[in-house]
Parts: structure tokens; C-alpha cells; sequence
């Protein structure tokens, strides 16, 4: 006879400060396990201002954990061609200097198609927010901006400030997770100010604009021109033809100023020179570009994940695929836990690889896509630049091309291989 008691755990309730989308995708995630979570967020509501909407391949294995893969691909796109170009040209259909087609070589790997999933974020925020209440009944409490954390040895706790009134409360846990963006509350309880790396001395501006960069110009799904002042990346985020583009800005001027000089922008940078009456330009928003990384991703019951632990420049979209990744590491270390798994040492091999895995991967290949994008010399860029070679090498040759396009899923690390019940392979 199977025996009722349900087996005790060794902790209650993960706190997550920040529902923006790596809180988010942590706490379906352990909820879906059957670990309580409570999301604490500042905002009254999910942020709708354009930011990432291209998730990269080491990504997708936590789409297809979270249960929500299907439906990124059913309401969104797939990202199949990508693409490098030059503005030098009378002929912007002559631009094209190296890319790929993912098609053949990354739907179908082992079962999980790990081509680029594409969805806005405020959509796949509210997907995941969605799947989160009312399928597993995970708490989120808005306008709970935390102003403190602390920790025992009996659990962990934010203390908060609530609404418009300021009311004070101090909400409790066993761990905090500090999931709550580049200006980390949770971060700066631990550290201050200390956040080690630089800022680019660059502006960009993202923008969701409807162009016909396919029809009109035969461009890539995404495309990112070459240019030491007037770089861009245009790539489409929806089936109906919306496309994200990015480009760069003269720093230091004022918001006003970005949105007064965006007509000329695009009229001087985009292909066919286009008049407002061309495009729609649906949002735009500006940004700064930093390469930082927290000292410690895991202090005592206090962890840290996705921008709040790391930063690099968004070329590339390491940024917000490599914190997915972050989540899913964190979520097999705290599921090993609860399960009996894993004890909490695990938890400062987390933050020992992640590190590893921002320094050694993601903060030199963002770093060398932005150099790329920025290049003073685009007409040389090629002749320079060895991953162009080995683009080009993958146009001819598919089995090289799949072991290309499948290199950045070095930037993940198996947890589960140090539970105690794992079978012994290498780490």
C-alpha cells in the first residue's frame, strides 16, 4: 500500500524579485515542479516597451521544459535567415556579405526544433504570466517594489514598499532571486555598487516598425549592416511583417533629440531611403550598452540570475537567451534540492559556472558582434573577420554549417550531472 505522506522538503517558498521574463520563465519552471513561488515586482503591470524578441538556441531547451514552445511557435515565427550586409552599394540587394539558413540543419535535433523562436517579449511575458497563475497557481504581487533583503539561517526576506502609499511589509521565504534587470535591487543588497565591466560608449535606439525589407529589398529573416556610425540590425519579430530595428545613435543627446532625428535616421540608413509615409513605426525606445558581471551569483539564501547577475550588448541576442539559460541552470539546482537530490552546495556551483560561462562565452562573442557591426572599415570586414570565413564555408557545406550554428550551445551546463543519483560523466 502506497504510503499517503507526502515527503517533507527541505524548504517552503522561493521568492522571485522582478516579472520580466527570466523571473518569469524561474518561477513557471519551479512551479510547474511543484515548488511554491512568489514573484515580487515593482510595476503595475508587464513592461510593453520594445526590447528582445529573438531567443537563440540554448534557449529553446527551456521553452520545451516550461511547456510553452509550441505556442511561442504558434503565435510567433521561426527565424530562418540571417545575414550580414554592407551599405556601400548602389544595389542594397548586392549588400549581402556572409549568413546562413538554419532550416535544414537546426529543426529537427534529436525531436526539439532549435531554430530562433521569435515573439515579442511583453507577448511571451504575458504567455508565461498566464501559464504561471492560472495553471499552477504561482503568486505575482504588483507594485511591490523591495528596498532591502536580508537572510538567516531559517530563510530569506524582502522588505518592500507597497503602491502609491509606501506601506511598508517585509515578505518572507527560503531563497530570494534576484531577477529584477540591470538595476538589481536584490544585486546592490549584496553588493552596492560594485559591478565590475564598462559601458559602451555607444547609443542605440530600438524600434518595432513595419517595412518591406523582404518584399521590396529580397533581405534576410535579419539582417545587420556594417557601419562605424550608422550600423543597424533589422529582423522581423512577427509573421505580418513588424520588424525590430536597432540602430546606432550619437551619444549623449536627449530623448527628445533621438525622437526628432529618427526620421533622418531611417531615411539615411534603411535601404530605398524611406519617408515617414513608407514605414509605421509602431514604438522606439532607447538604450545604453554595458558588459558587466556581479562578483557572486550566490550569496548565503540570496541568488542572483539573468541581467541582474550579467550584461552584455544585445548583438547577438546573448543577453536574454544566455539568461533563459541562467534560469533553467538555476531551476535544475533548486529542483535537485527539493528532491533530495542535491544539497545547497550546488548552488555556488552554480554561480562558479554561469561566471564561467558569461567570461569565456558570452562576453567575448557579444562583445566581438558588436565590434563587428561598428566596424570602421566595412569593406574589409570580411577579409578580417574569420567567422564570415566560416559562415561562408557553411553556405556550400551543411554538416559544418550545423556544427557552427550549433556552438553556442556550449553556453549551457548539465546541473543535473552532480544529483546524487546522476550517472557518472564527465562535468
Amino acid at each position: 500500500m502506497t504510503d499517503p505522506t507526502p515527503p517533507k522538503r527541505p524548504f517552503s517558498k522561493i521568492l522571485i524579485v522582478g516579472a520580466g521574463p527570466s523571473g518569469l520563465l524561474l518561477a513557471l519552471l519551479l512551479a510547474k515542479h511543484g515548488i511554491p513561488v512568489h514573484i515580487l515586482e515593482a510595476a503595475s503591470h508587464l513592461d510593453q516597451q520594445p526590447r528582445a524578441a529573438h531567443y537563440g538556441p540554448p534557449a529553446i531547451p527551456e521553452f520545451v521544459r516550461a511547456g510553452i514552445a509550441d505556442t511561442i511557435r504558434a503565435r510567433g515565427m521561426l527565424l530562418d535567415t540571417m545575414c550580414w550586409r554592407h551599405p556601400d552599394v548602389a544595389d542594397e540587394r548586392d549588400s549581402y556579405m556572409a549568413g546562413f539558413d538554419a532550416r535544414h540543419v537546426l529543426s529537427d535535433v534529436e525531436g526539439v526544433d532549435l531554430r530562433t523562436h521569435c515573439l515579442p517579449l511583453q507577448e511571451l511575458d504575458q504567455l508565461m504570466l498566464d501559464e504561471l497563475r492560472g495553471r499552477y497557481g504561482g503568486v505575482v504581487e504588483w507594485e511591490h517594489r523591495v528596498v532591502g533583503v536580508g537572510q538567516d539561517d531559517e530563510g530569506a526576506w524582502c522588505e518592500v514598499e507597497v503602491g502609491e502609499t509606501k506601506e511598508k511589509k517585509v515578505v518572507r521565504g527560503d531563497y530570494v532571486v534576484g531577477c529584477d534587470g540591470a538595476n538589481s535591487m536584490v544585486r546592490r543588497a549584496l553588493f552596492g555598487e560594485e559591478f565590475p565591466g564598462f559601458t559602451w560608449d555607444a547609443q542605440i535606439i530600438a524600434t518595432n516598425t513595419y517595412y518591406d525589407f523582404k518584399g521590396k529589398f529580397g533581405w534576410h529573416d535579419a539582417n545587420f549592416i556594417i557601419h562605424p556610425e550608422h550600423f543597424f540590425m533589422a529582423a522581423r519579430i512577427t509573421q505580418d511583417g513588424l520588424y525590430r530595428i536597432t540602430y546606432g545613435e550619437t551619444p549623449g543627446i536627449s530623448h527628445e533629440e533621438y525622437l526628432a532625428r529618427q526620421p533622418w535616421k531611417f531615411e539615411t540608413i534603411l535601404p530605398g531611403h524611406p519617408k515617414p509615409s513608407e514605414y509605421k513605426l509602431i514604438n522606439i525606445s532607447p538604450y545604453r550598452m554595458h558588459q558587466r558581471c556581479a562578483p557572486k551569483f550566490r550569496v548565503g539564501r540570496v541568488l542572483l540570475a539573468a541581467d541582474a547577475a550579467h550584461l552584455c550588448n544585445p548583438w547577438g541576442g546573448l543577453g536574454i537567451t544566455g539568461g533563459f539559460v541562467d534560469v533553467g541552470g538555476l531551476y535544475d539546482c533548486l529542483a535537485g534540492i527539493w528532491d533530495g537530490k542535491a544539497d545547497e552546495s550546488i548552488l555556488d556551483l552554480y554561480s562558479e559556472k554561469r561566471i564561467e560561462k558569461w567570461q569565456t562565452i558570452i562576453n567575448p562573442i557579444s562583445s566581438e558582434n558588436f565590434r563587428r557591426v561598428s566596424d570602421k572599415d566595412p569593406a574589409t570586414r570580411f577579409e578580417r573577420d574569420e567567422f564570415m570565413h566560416l559562415l561562408k564555408k557553411g553556405e556550400t557545406d551543411e554538416v559544418f554549417l550545423k556544427e557552427l550554428l550549433m556552438s553556442p550551445m556550449e553556453v549551457r551546463y548539465d546541473f543535473t550531472q552532480h544529483y546524487t543519483d546522476a550517472v557518472t560523466k564527465d562535468a
